[in-house]
């Protein structure tokens, strides 16, 4: 299964964690955060996905917005998280790591062979 068919459900519940996992590595402009999301095997995250969520961030106090002139083009928008933001990633990756631990107790079980299961 190649990594542009993760469904829908998973990517909503694990790409404010990823995001934030990425900022974590320092200010970033938003296509460079698809492209880092992409190449972590998440495959495309839109930009109607990604600034809202960023948006939501910004809102909660966890993420801060600079603008910065372009090299020869426009200017870029630039996210990096605040030191509330930092402590709330490190929070949300911790707990999302017991969160994968505990559904992957249960999901592994099904990947049993078929003789394993009669």
């Amino acid at each position: 299964m190649g990594d542009d068919h993760w469904p829908g459900e998973w990517l909503r519940g694990v790409l404010g964690v990823c995001v934030m996992r990425v900022l974590l590595e320092g200010p970033s402009h938003g296509y460079a955060i698809t492209q880092r999301l992409g190449a972590a095997g998440l495959g495309t995250v839109k930009g109607g996905t990604l600034y809202p969520l960023l948006g939501r961030l910004e809102e909660a106090g966890h993420v801060e917005v600079e603008w910065r002139p372009g090299e020869g083009g426009p200017g870029r928008k630039y996210f990096a998280l605040t030191p509330s933001g930092r402590v709330h990633a490190r929070d949300q990756a911790a707990r999302w790591a017991t969160f994968t631990t505990m559904t992957r107790e249960l999901t592994d079980g099904a990947l049993a062979s078929r003789e394993d299961l009669t």
